[in-house]
């Protein structure tokens, strides 16, 4: 079938290439001029298109998202689907499928995994939408989709393939916190002569076992020491989205929200709540303090 991929970066072009191999016609809209687009302009993509068309939207979150949906309510006709594959907010779905809905084009949302290795092992896919809407474009994501059983759900209604990936990318976050820490206290150990190796050991037969796991191992294997990496990590908003829906749904999940504040902590040179701990170690009790001018422990005097 016929579909329009607006947005074709890592992903986005992967993707697209995915969907060529599969059979499908693909024209791909960038906004960058040295991307491997087909077309120059939203207008020109829609042209180009059959109906009812098919457009799926790659783009980032927010406000990216959220203007090329208002462009494609302006140039999309009855009957059409829009999917928006990016890591949009569950309630900007809300948002967009009664946009488009009002002038009955269709509205699915789509929650991606995969990231770079998606265009050769497929893409874990998490759907939003009405049935009859999905359905009209499931050859795509059964295209995009990993071989086998697994890997494509239609979670429920508009706004539950993006709830799903949020809790997935939560759950991401915890993963990956917990790799991290244990790797840190492995390098921190005497005992312990091949921190790499012992990671690599893990990927056979243990309960801990995970494509993450094979990955860190990929990391370890190109950079041993991880010399050549800071240790600054952003969030994507996924993060901090499945902390708060959390709290509105009365739910603990404080592995996810400690994992996200251990990056805010990640961006910090020197911690201002550390400076105060310290400050307060040394006026209750005495304990020394490192001078930044000096650059070694004080004692008050």
């Amino acid at each position: 079938m016929e579909i329009g991929i607006i947005g074709l970066g890592k992903m986005g072009g992967n993707m697209a290439e995915r969907l060529r191999r599969g059979g499908h016609t693909v024209v791909g809209y960038d906004q960058g001029p040295q991307s491997s687009r087909d077309v120059s302009s939203l207008g020109e993509l829609v042209e180009r298109l059959s109906g009812p068309r098919v457009v799926w939207v790659m783009v980032p979150a927010g406000d990216p998202t959220r203007a090329t949906v208002r462009d494609l309510a302006d140039l999309l006709s009855e009957g059409d689907v829009v999917i928006d594959g990016g890591n949009s907010r569950y309630t900007d779905d809300l948002v967009h499928a009664e946009l488009l809905g009002a002038k009955g084009i269709g509205y699915v949302d789509a929650g991606v995994s995969g990231g770079v290795w998606g265009l050769e092992n497929g893409y874990a896919l998490m759907v939003g939408g009405d049935k009859d809407d999905v359905a009209k474009v499931q050859p795509i994501f059964d295209t995009l989709k990993p071989e086998g059983e697994a890997g494509f759900v239609h979670a429920g209604p508009v706004g539950a393939g993006h709830f799903s990936k949020m809790v997935h990318n939560g759950i991401e976050y915890g993963m990956m916190q917990a790799y991290a820490e244990g790797y840190e206290l492995l390098a921190a150990s005497d005992v312990v002569q091949d921190v790499p190796g012992v990671i690599k050991s893990w990927t056979q037969g243990t309960v801990i076992r995970s494509w993450l796991l094979d990955l860190l191992v990929r990391a370890l294997d190109e950079d041993p020491e991880l010399a050549d990496i800071t240790g600054y990590v952003e969030d994507s908003g996924e993060g901090r989205w499945t902390v708060e829906e959390a709290i509105n749904h009365r739910v603990a999940t404080p592995v996810i929200a400690a994992s996200l504040f251990a990056r805010f902590v990640s961006r910090q040179d020197d911690s201002p709540a550390m400076k105060a701990v310290a400050a307060l170690r040394n006026q209750f009790g005495g304990h020394a303090v490192k001078s930044i001018a000096k650059g070694e422990a004080e004692a008050p005097a």
